[in-house]
């Protein structure tokens, strides 16, 4: 089973940016009756269907399966719940561990959120200078919640 460990932070400033270009990504939530989030998402010409179950502690279960560009795209236009999460991601490689840097469009804008997947949920990392407060544990950063409590609306 796929296991998927991260950390999320507020950002609290620019000195992130390094030139390295951000990647479009576009992606919406399907209706769920549980703990599972089923997400799609298409990033440049490629899309994924995505299934998380409940978190516990850092961890929680991940699987993600690459679709047809085509399904993805009517996905998201005609069965995720709106508005859909539009945000350009950044990736970050610093020392053992590759940063995300998620810089927020639409009715999120104005939010940045850096996040960092681990090999275990006890593993010791360096937060680089530009990492602000963490909110690994706070729902209202999860891109599911964001399409019900956009940040604009905080």
């Amino acid at each position: 089973m796929a296991i998927e460990i991260e950390r999320k932070f507020l950002v609290k400033d620019d000195s992130w940016r390094s030139g390295t270009p951000g990647l479009l990504l576009r992606q919406g939530y399907l209706p769920t009756r549980n703990q599972v989030t089923v997400r799609v998402r298409v990033v440049g010409h490629q899309a994924y269907l995505t299934l998380k179950g409940p978190a516990q502690g850092l961890a929680r279960p991940e699987f993600e399966y690459p679709i047809p560009l085509e399904d993805g795209v009517i996905l998201l236009e005609t069965l995720c719940q709106l508005p859909l999460i539009e945000k350009y991601r950044y990736r970050l490689p610093l020392g053992p561990v590759v940063w995300e840097v998620d810089e927020f469009l639409g009715a999120n804008q104005g939010l940045v959120l850096a996040e960092v997947e681990l090999t275990t949920a006890d593993q010791r990392i360096e937060l680089p200078g530009w990492v602000g407060d963490e909110v690994t544990a706070d729902p209202r950063y999860l891109n599911a919640n964001l399409v019900h409590h956009p940040f604009s609306l905080w």
